[in-house]
């Protein structure tokens, strides 16, 4: 087949003009670095496929290396190192800095957790004695510091985190993340001595750790490409390549298993997640020499199960596509057994707990967190007073006691101690941002999808503005994996909205705001509706006289970036901007990046190697709809060298499709680092300056850099 070298970019192209259509102008960017072309043809069910870019796959090229270079730096060149990009960069370290830490773990008379520090790169393990009742961690307070990761790796690239600890608390299990893999290593540390022993389990994907009841060993989950996930002990002291397997035989690779040891020692609780449109309940009775009983099986459903009072508290869709609670006694666990304790509503039921006595449950009323209470038989006994356009937790504080934690698109997270019996509240906990709320409005709009669906979409903005179609626009969206898009705070999103900026957040089919058939209705042969949805919900903005096409950016990461490039090659005309982060954007050839973390999602996306799915994902896949010679916006791409989620190869490759293929003289580029992933791998300030190059790229193509620049 016939190839052709990159032309570099020359022609005319279009400069924003506030109040008439775009006009031409030479391009005042730089031209991208070529990349060359080796076009490679696929047949899939008789469709033939060209890909002129299939050689930036290869992870160990020196020459897909020395091409991530040549686009980092072209990337520079285009945003330059500018006076406005400077006071990003400030206000982000001001919106991103407030120090975090986590929940504090009890052991052996110390309380454990991680805590990174105003001005730190990582969180590192820290300790305290314990405390009678639970008490906030204090940022400025004086710790036994555990494990420092700058002291492993001094770059801030390597995070580590607490996996659990032995009866005693003598031992403590922490994972390593070199860079920004999902898979970890994990070690165990003798916190008498402040040693690691030798025991270790090699990089690979783990969860669901619990000692033995001796300490003389752990139980873990783990997964690969190869085989599902299992169930398997490590004794210490032993080979970690000769640990036994204790449940899994059969499971596939595309299996996710979570399994929990109640701490009365009796039962184990196994979940077999089968993608996200089922799983599977087991309850192992470890009393009667391990016989295994089964709870819910091979039916088309979810199941949040916990242990409680030697019961099986369901939080469950089936039958019921918004939830309901069922319990299970193990005695007769058959379904015409089950009793229904919280029937289903009109609202989505999110999660429960069981806080002195009574049930807690969460649901999601228009994409907005409510709390009602109930008795442990299911009659209603109030409900928790929360703010309208919030996403809340609730959590066990101690006797009579809970802890409340409140976020909203205005409110950085803050936890109150809330007196059960009084509904008094206290603040116990606040994450220090300094950003004043006030002066600044959050309203919710209703859009109609092209099908008719109708969605609600959030709006933030400064008081005062009175949204035009010169208003400078940051759509985002997600739709997918069942997950729902909260409102919540993102510094990021504050400081769009301190400059002017008009803030939308869409809500999409793929997800769970209302419920089972939702999620359904945006996966798999039906994800065409999750883009048919944001593209209703941008041109509602355009049409309803909030911005204009020449206004408006977009944003979105992983199942998020393939919303974008989705949006972008299905309508270019209808956006200036757009930020794609780690995307799955040649769906096509996903399946063919195997691994551990990747497999499941071919349950939620199909698999083109199937072809009833083949049809539908070749109607939508970002990278082959790449047209030549057409007016796409402004892109910047950002992905990481170690992300074994999503192929950090997809980036590339649609980073060089679209360099070639735009006609609009905006520019496309490319932030490749070299240690990060999908989970991490940038330290503090890394995640800063890649933040502020993000908002930087948006305000200045939608013409909102300079000029509205005040806080």
């Amino acid at each position: 087949m016939i190839t052709r070298s990159h032309a570099r970019v020359t022609i005319a192209v279009c400069a924003v003009l506030l109040t008439t259509a775009l006009a031409c102008a030479r391009s005042p960017y730089p031209p991208p670095p070529e990349t060359r072309q080796a076009t490679v043809v696929d047949t899939l069910h008789g469709v033939a496929f060209a890909d002129a870019y299939r050689w930036l796959e290869d992870q160990q090229s020196a020459e897909v290396r020395e091409w991530i270079l040549a686009q980092n730096a072209y990337a520079d060149s285009v945003l330059g190192d500018t006076p406005s990009r400077q006071a990003i960069t400030s206000r982000l370290r001001e919106l991103l800095g407030a120090p975090n830490s986590s929940p504090p773990r009890r052991a052996g008379g110390w309380e454990y957790f991680t805590l990174r520090r105003a001005g730190d790169e990582l969180p590192a393990i820290y300790r305290r004695r314990a405390a009678a009742r639970p008490t906030p961690i204090d940022p400025q307070g004086s710790y036994e510091k555990v494990i420092d990761p700058l002291a492993i790796r001094s770059d801030g690239t390597t995070g580590v985190g607490i996996e659990g600890f032995s009866p005693d608390g003598r031992l403590m299990l922490y994972s390593l993340r070199d860079g920004g893999p999902d898979e970890i290593s994990v070690r165990v540390r003798d916190l008498t001595r402040g040693t690691d022993l030798p025991d270790s389990l090699p990089w690979a994907l783990y969860g669901s750790f619990n000692f033995d009841r001796s300490g003389a060993g752990f139980y873990y989950v783990h997964r690969s490409r190869e085989v599902g996930p299992r169930l398997k002990y490590h004794r210490l002291g032993t080979d970690a390549a000769r640990d036994s397997v204790l449940f899994g035989d059969g499971l596939r690779p595309t299996s996710f298993l979570n399994v929990s040891f109640p701490q009365d020692g009796r039962w184990r609780l196994f979940t077999v997640g089968h993608g996200w449109r089922r799983n599977d309940v087991l309850l192992q009775d470890m009393s009667r020499g391990g016989r295994m009983i089964t709870v819910a099986q091979d039916l088309a459903a979810h199941f949040a199960p916990q242990v409680q009072d030697g019961k099986v508290w369901l939080r469950t869709d089936l039958d019921a596509p918004k939830g309901r609670i069922v319990v299970v006694d193990p005695a007769r666990p058959e379904r015409e057994h089950w009793t229904t304790v919280i029937p289903e509503t009109d609202d989505v039921l999110d999660g429960f707990s069981r806080i002195d006595g009574k049930l807690y449950v969460t649901y999601l009323h228009d994409v907005s967190h409510r709390i009602r209470v109930f008795t442990m038989d299911g009659q209603p006994d109030g409900e928790i007073a929360l703010p309208d356009h919030a996403a809340v937790s609730i959590r066990a504080g101690g006797r009579g006691r809970a802890l409340l934690t409140v976020t909203s698109l205005t409110q950085p997270p803050i936890t109150y101690e809330l007196n059960l019996a009084t509904g008094e509240r206290t603040v116990w906990d606040r994450a220090e941002v300094p950003f004043d709320s006030t002066g600044i409005t959050v309203r919710q709009v209703w859009y109609s999808s092209g099908d008719g669906i109708r969605a609600p979409m959030y709006l933030m903005y400064r008081q005062g503005l009175a949204p035009n179609r010169d208003t400078p626009t940051l759509l985002h969206g997600y739709g997918g994996f069942q997950v729902s898009l909260m409102p919540r705070f993102e510094g990021q999103i504050a400081l769009w909205v301190e400059r002017g900026g008009l803030y939308a957040q869409a809500t999409l089919r793929g997800g769970n705001e209302f419920g089972e058939a939702w999620h359904r209705d945006g996966s798999v042969e039906n994800k065409q509706h999750v883009f048919d949805d944001f593209l209703s919900a941008a041109q509602w903005l355009v049409d309803s006289g909030y911005t204009n096409p020449a206004r408006l950016a977009i944003r979105g990461t992983s199942n998020g970036g393939l919303l974008m490039g989705a949006a972008i090659t299905q309508r270019p005309e209808l956006f200036r901007a757009a930020y794609i982060g780690y995307p799955d954007v040649d769906m096509l050839r996903f399946s063919q990046f195997r691994t551990a973390n990747n497999l499941p999602a071919l349950l939620e996306y199909g698999d083109a190697s199937i072809r009833e799915q083949f049809e539908a994902i070749r109607k939508y896949s970002p990278y082959q709809h790449v047209r030549d010679r057409t007016r796409y916006p402004a892109v910047m791409f950002s992905t990481g060298y170690w992300d074994t989620r999503v192929p950090p190869w997809a980036a590339r490759k649609m980073a060089a499709r679209l360099q070639a293929a735009t006609r609009s003289g905006l520019p496309v580029i490319l932030y490749h680092d070299m240690r990060s992933g999908h989970a991490g791998g940038r330290p503090w300030s890394g995640r800063v300056d890649m933040a502020a190059r993000e908002m930087e790229f948006l305000l200045r193509m939608v013409g909102a850099t300079d000029s509205t620049a005040r806080r």
